[in-house]
This record gives structure tokens, C-alpha cells and sequence, in this order.
């Protein structure tokens, strides 16, 4: 009775090492082929490099504004925002942390806190933070996020900071 005992200890403990060896792959999955580029992208007003990481079947769901828009309206807005920022040499960077990750084989939930930074040419630095929520889907055998949403929810740096880079 005790080598069963043993064995089925040994055995859960094994089972839930390998859970999480799994989980941590497909988040550095997920790191590698969503997160990475996004930032870069997003950073360097790279409007098809950043809808690239994005399914063409999206929703972005503009909760303080109480608005969903698809992948067109999307990549509009992107592409509006960059010229805007461009036009006025404004430079920005954003900055995740994380809150909740969970990931399956083909469909992941993440919730988070975000920073974007813009620095004017003057030198003027202003940040916003907020709170997302983005689905996840593997499409072809590469992660791509199916819906993003977002509000400020009274995120400010503290709370930014609380949450795991």
C-alpha cells in the first residue's frame, strides 16, 4: 500500500511538473510571437507589422467609449494614430504587465495592465495606462489575438506596476 502511495504521489507531481513545463512553453510562445512583435511594432508605428499579430477575424472592444471594431476599423485607427504621431515627431513606448495568463494548446486568456509613454519633441512626457483583456487563437500554427479590449479602469502606476512584466 505504501509503494502505491509512492507511486501516485511521484506520479501527480510528475503530471504537474509537465503542466506547467507546457504552459510556460506556449507563453514563451505567445512571448515570441505576439508580445515581442506587438511591442516593437506598436512602438515603431508600424501599422501592418502590428495588425499583423492580430487575426483578421478581431474584435477590439473600446469599452470606455462602449464601441467594438473589427480588423479594418482597427488597422485604420492604427494607421491614422501613426501619421498623427509622425506628423507631430512624437515618439512612444508601451509597456505590458501581466495579471492572469492562461493558455491551452490553441486558445489562450490573457488580462493585463498596459503603459504607453509619448515623449514630444519639447521633451514632454505623458503616460496612460489601462487594463486589458485579450483571446488568443492559434491559426495556422501561430498565435494571433482574436479579441483585445480595453479601459482605464483608474489604472495609474502603482497599479501597473503590481502586476508581472
Amino acid at each position: 500500500m505504501r509503494s502505491f502511495l509512492v507511486l501516485l504521489t511521484t506520479s501527480l507531481l510528475l503530471k504537474s511538473q509537465c503542466g506547467y513545463a507546457q504552459s510556460d512553453s506556449l507563453q514563451q510562445q505567445i512571448n515570441d510571437q505576439v508580445w515581442k512583435p506587438f511591442i516593437q511594432t506598436y512602438n515603431n508605428m508600424d501599422a501592418e507589422g502590428f495588425m499583423a499579430v492580430h487575426s483578421k477575424d478581431m474584435s477590439r472592444v473600446l469599452q470606455d467609449d462602449k464601441r467594438i471594431t473589427n480588423y479594418t476599423q482597427y488597422y485604420e485607427s492604427n494607421k491614422r494614430n501613426n501619421a498623427y504621431s509622425k506628423k507631430h515627431n512624437e515618439k512612444r513606448k508601451i509597456e505590458l504587465r501581466f495579471i492572469q495568463r492562461i493558455a491551452g494548446n490553441d486558445k489562450a486568456f490573457e488580462v493585463g495592465y498596459y503603459k504607453v509613454t509619448i515623449t514630444s519633441p519639447d521633451g514632454k512626457v505623458r503616460s496612460f495606462y489601462g487594463k486589458f483583456h485579450v483571446l488568443m487563437r492559434k491559426e495556422n500554427g501561430v498565435w494571433k489575438i482574436l479579441m483585445d479590449a480595453d479601459a482605464n479602469e483608474k489604472t495609474d502606476e502603482a497599479v501597473f506596476q503590481s502586476a508581472k512584466p
